[in-house]
């Protein structure tokens, strides 16, 4: 077929030397199949932010670190500089979150690098070699689907003790090969701890896996996976290895307001005196 543009320059530098068909064009990228070698894998090709459809990105940004001062200047500016750094931060953002999982043991395809905004990364296969399918193309046993959904929980609490969050994980975001899920699309990675959106993603995510996988095993859409797993998070009690019950008890106490709001008339009151007691100090100076 004909080479992509954005691939010419990988072969040109020996890293790809075939490019052989499309596999699928999505929201941020167009995914082809290509040779290496004597190995096959996949090329992400990012598409360009004006071109991509991917919903309220800058909630996924949130929390992200920039070293350089002049770059995080030029993103907030939003300058052409700006834009192109931004651009270049959301590519490799998926690339340090596939080595980062990898390491801490979760099921994500193979990452060999990310050059020019293009992703090169292991073609996940099923056992006739053929492309795994996605999780939202494959009919389950209700006892797979328990058993899949056990080792995506695990995976999530993996992603999250490595302090990430997918952000967008769902059926059309898994692939299944015969040792089961493997997650795939991760660009939109967030900081668990930087991230004011994470709570609210984690638990979007845990409960679309609960919801597909409760279509083969309705017993699972009685868990509160989500719920259990933040709340050990924010205790500093999750680890990998962490025993979850699929069981959470809401608080059952009202929220005190009025002390709430005494607290913070109190402290507003404190902080009056104090700026009070420095002009004093520096009129009588």
């Amino acid at each position: 077929m004909k080479i992509p543009k954005r691939i010419q320059p990988l072969i040109e530098d020996g890293l790809v030397d075939e490019v052989l068909r499309q596999l699928m064009s999505g929201k941020e990228a167009t995914v082809y199949v290509v040779r290496c070698g004597s190995e096959i894998r996949c090329a992400k090709v990012y598409k360009e932010a004006g071109k991509r459809s991917f919903k309220q990105a800058v909630q996924y940004r949130e929390g992200r670190k920039v070293r350089n001062s002049r770059r995080s200047r030029a993103m907030e500016k939003g300058s052409k500089f700006g834009r192109d750094e931004q651009e270049s931060l959301w590519q490799s953002a998926e690339v340090d979150a596939l080595f980062r999982l990898a390491d801490a043991g979760v099921r994500v395809p193979v990452p060999y690098g990310c050059f020019d905004g293009v992703l090169l990364m292991e073609l996940v296969t099923d056992d006739s070699g053929e492309v795994a399918p996605r999780l939202n193309d494959v009919v389950l046993t209700e006892e797979q689907a328990r058993r899949d959904h056990d080792t995506i929980i695990r995976d999530v609490v993996r992603m999250l003790c490595a302090g990430l969050i997918h952000g967008d994980l769902s059926e059309f975001n898994v692939l299944v090969d015969s040792h089961g899920p493997v997650i795939i699309d991760l660009p939109q990675a967030v900081d668990a701890a930087a991230n004011n959106n994470a709570e609210w993603m984690l638990e979007r995510d845990v409960n679309n896996m609960r919801n597909y996988y409760g279509m083969f095993a309705p017993d699972l859409l009685e868990t509160k996976y989500a719920k259990e797993i933040w709340a050990l998070f924010e205790a500093g009690k999750l680890n990998p290895d962490t025993e979850l019950t699929g069981e959470f008890e809401e608080p059952t106490e009202a929220a005190d307001v009025d002390s709430v709001l005494q607290e913070i008339k109190d402290a507003f009151e404190e902080e009056q005196d104090r700026l009070a007691r420095i002009n004093s100090t520096n009129d009588d100076d």
